[in-house]
Order: structure tokens, then C-alpha cells, then sequence
């Protein structure tokens, strides 16, 4: 399935050769229960092994998202608290950076339960780092207007809404990833299904979304897998010529 744009008629941006893979988590490379696809870890594998990094670009708190990273035996940095935080290991050193400040997202969750929205804080709030992330019982634009006096970003994914400073998000996170490896958006691919996805989709040199995706996702993508999650993820990849069909 094609973008849903018209300017999918200008045909892919990305060059012949693929130099990373830019992939959120949750919806992208899992189905609806979460559950990681078997055919999107080999890919994954696969393109890491060609000496391709994968950069996982999640909304998930770093511990979640770094187990997932080790278990796909992946060695690319990873953005984590949907851009608020960026892992690298070089030479066996760990570091962490936090490029948003969580009291700022914090103080604009707390003026919009004094608003009156029902707010409720997901489980793994707990561990968050530079945000507050939030389950989608109240819709984005209703929190964006409750606090929208206040310097925060608010973001839907589908499984939750975030609440960030303004100024950080994936693609500002990814951006500096990318410089850091000596890359530009347009030698990569990038995957993602959800509104805060939609910048690096529309700074990648190629991008894949799904039919269960967002609105604003489909418009963005250069393709749209009419699979869901990780199964659609690999279809992208065969769309794009990046593994074998059949």
C-alpha cells in the first residue's frame, strides 16, 4: 500500500545504499499484544549484522527499552521517554544524556488534573526520566489546550500520551544520533505508527507506516504496510528491496 499523499507520485527520496534503520517499538516492530514479531527481530538481526545500525526510537523508559535493544543483540544508541533520552556504549562505556527536564512536564500534568481532566499516569511512569507519560483515556488536543500556556509538547502515540518539554522529542533526539555516527535522515529508513513519529517519518530518506497507524503516520510514510506491527514492518522492508520476498 502506498503513502496516502499525493507526493508518494515523487517517488522514494533514499538512495541505492541503506546506511541505518531508524524503528520505534511498541505497534512497529509488535502487534497489538506488545509481543515483538519473530520475522522483525531476524530482520533486525539481519540488518545489524550487515553492519546497518539499528536505532530503536521509543516511547518506552530506557530499562525496557535496553533490554529489548540487548535481547536483538543491537549495538546502535537508543532513544528512549520518546526523545528525552539518548543511550550509547562505546568502547564498554555506558552514558546516558536527558535532553528535556521532567519537573517541566510534570508541573503542566499536574495543571491539567487541576483543570479537571481525568489524568492517569501509566504504570512505568515511575521510572521516567525527563517526561510524564499518561494512558489515551483524554484526548491529545484536550490535554494540549488545558495546558497550553505552558512550555510542554503533548504527543499521542496510541498506547499513551506524552507530555515533554518543548523542544525535545524523536527527532530532535534522533538528529543528534545521527551526527554522532556521521549520518544524515536521508540514508536512513524509518519506521513508526504513531503521531510522534511523524517528524523522523518525514526526515527519513525512506519511511514505512501501517493501516493501523495514526492519520497523520500514513500521510507522512512512503509506504504503507497493509499488515500490522512487526509483520507490516517486514513487508516494508521487502517493499523497499531490504530483505527477500517469499
Amino acid at each position: 500500500m502506498r503513502r496516502e499523499s499525493p507526493a508518494q507520485l515523487d517517488g522514494p527520496r533514499l538512495g541505492r545504499e541503506l546506511r541505518a534503520v531508524v524503528t520505534d517499538i511498541d505497534g512497529t516492530l509488535t502487534g497489538t499484544d506488545r509481543a515483538l514479531d519473530p520475522g522483525a527481530i531476524g530482520a533486525l538481526r539481519r540488518l545489524d549484522g550487515a553492519g546497518i545500525p539499528v536505532v530503536l526510537a521509543t516511547g518506552n523508559v530506557l530499562p525496557v527499552a535496553l533490554a529489548i535493544h540487548r535481547s536483538l543483540g543491537l549495538s546502535a544508541p537508543i532513544v528512549a521517554e520518546n526523545g528525552g533520552i539518548v543511550y550509547t556504549k562505546i568502547d564498554g562505556r555506558e552514558r546516558i544524556e536527558r535532553l528535556a527536564d521532567r519537573r517541566v512536564a510534570w508541573a503542566a500534568f499536574l495543571a491539567a488534573r487541576r483543570a479537571g481532566l481525568p489524568l492517569r499516569r501509566l504504570f512505568t511512569d515511575r521510572w521516567r526520566e525527563t517526561e510524564v507519560a499518561v494512558e489515551p483515556n483524554v484526548p491529545v488536543r484536550a490535554i494540549a489546550r488545558a495546558i497550553r500556556d505552558r512550555p510542554v509538547r503533548v504527543e499521542g502515540t496510541g498506547f499513551a500520551v506524552h507530555l515533554m518539554q518543548s523542544g525535545a522529542g524523536k527527532e530532535v533526539a534522533v538528529t543528534r544520533v545521527l551526527d554522532r555516527l556521521g549520518l544524515r535522515w536521508g540514508e536512513c529508513l524509518v519506521a513508526g505508527d504513531g503521531d510522534n513519529d511523524v517528524g523522523m517519518i518525514r526526515s527519513a530518506g525512506w519511511s514505512i507506516s501501517f493501516a493501523t497507524g495514526s492519520r497523520r503516520a500514513r500521510r507522512a510514510a512512503d509506504f504503507v504496510a497493509e499488515s500490522a506491527g512487526g509483520v507490516g514492518f517486514v513487508e516494508g522492508l521487502k517493499e523497499r528491496g531490504e530483505v527477500r520476498a517469499g
